[in-house]
């Protein structure tokens, strides 16, 4: 089957949120001690995960956490929560922190992002952004001029769904206009982003890891399917 449409996932895929320095120096512990930087990596680690619980939750913030990605308030609520259970007891710090990592000029684009989407879109491939998130990315690419190359945006918050549900990817294709059976999805998670073959969308899978140790990934998926 040709490919016509690809989607593309956002965190872990085409940007990462990296650990930035500047965020962190200034996180202190119950103690007062600043955090080390293995605390400060876990940290990082947790307010990215795509998936799974990544602390204990009372009965109130589970519930916001499996709804993180449709409410914008609930995603504040629940990751102010992970922030103070993940050793940043300090409110005003925590606040500052999770402004930060929601604030999408701050993410980081894999070495090949602009490469890959442009090399999709000048193929007369449809494509699209798939992402769970709770806040709008699109200033990640408008800032840099590669919304040029994206014709849609689907995010979870906007539209009621989260991956792996069939139905935020049913309202992806059809807003590509594409069949699913036409359509590559790309993602980091096998779990969230796999589950566009349920709809019968092709599925290629990258590694999350940190962009400087990832330099190729998405061509090299596209070009498995002939896209690139």
């Amino acid at each position: 089957m040709t490919i016509r449409a690809v989607l593309f996932d956002f965190s872990g895929t085409l940007f990462r949120l990296e650990q930035d320095e500047s965020w962190l120096t200034e996180l202190t512990d119950h103690s007062g001690d600043p955090l080390d930087i293995e605390a400060q990596a876990e940290l990082m680690r947790r307010m990215t995960a795509p998936v799974g619980q990544v602390v204990e939750l009372d009965a109130e913030h589970v519930h916001a956490w499996h709804h993180r990605d449709r409410d914008p308030e609930l995603h504040r609520k629940v990751y102010l929560e992970v922030l103070k259970k993940s050793g940043v007891p300090h409110a005003d710090q925590a606040k500052a922190l999770y402004d930060r990592l929601i604030d999408p000029t701050q993410w980081t684009p894999y070495p090949d992002t602009e490469a890959a989407l442009k090399a999709a879109a000048e193929r007369g491939l449809r494509v699209g952004v798939l992402s769970n998130i709770a806040f709008d990315i699109r200033p990640a690419f408008t800032t840099r001029g590669w919304d040029a190359y994206v014709d849609e945006f689907v995010l979870s918050f906007e539209v009621g769904a989260v991956k792996p549900e069939l139905e935020i990817f049913r309202k992806a294709v059809e807003a590509l206009g594409v069949p699913a059976a036409e359509t590559l999805m790309v993602g980091d998670s096998e779990e969230a982003d796999g589950g566009a073959r349920a709809l019968g969308c092709e599925f290629a899978l990258v590694d999350p890891l940190p962009t400087a140790d990832r330099p190729d990934a998405l061509l090299t998926a596209l070009r498995g399917f002939g896209v690139a």
